[in-house]
């Protein structure tokens, strides 16, 4: 992984946070916190089966595409929690220095 594709996901985890202070309608991101907590919820749980489903048939570019459904949707429900990828890389970080 490169700074460039960090980068990338810092510049996601922004958008993703714009759409929540401005909802638009157009929006994918908007439309799917306004379903509420619960929904987000469970596509996450959706994308991690089809993600587990892709690694078993062994299907490359079905990983690839459902690992980034994963992450995205993740994102998404830290940002409704008010949580982002810093506090999920600081708790790695201390589960991994042993703290």
């Amino acid at each position: 992984m490169s700074i460039s594709d960090i980068a990338f996901l810092e510049d996601l985890e922004t958008i993703i946070r714009n759409r929540l202070q401005e909802p638009s309608a157009e929006s994918y991101t908007a439309s799917l916190v306004s379903a509420g907590t619960r929904r987000i919820a469970q596509k996450v749980g959706e994308e991690g089966v089809e993600l587990a489903l892709a690694a078993a048939a062994g299907d490359r570019d079905e990983i690839i595409d459902e690992t980034a459904d994963l992450l995205y949707h993740m994102m998404v429900l830290l940002a409704d929690q008010e949580l982002g990828l810093k506090d999920v890389c600081d708790r790695l970080r201390t589960r991994h220095s042993g703290g």
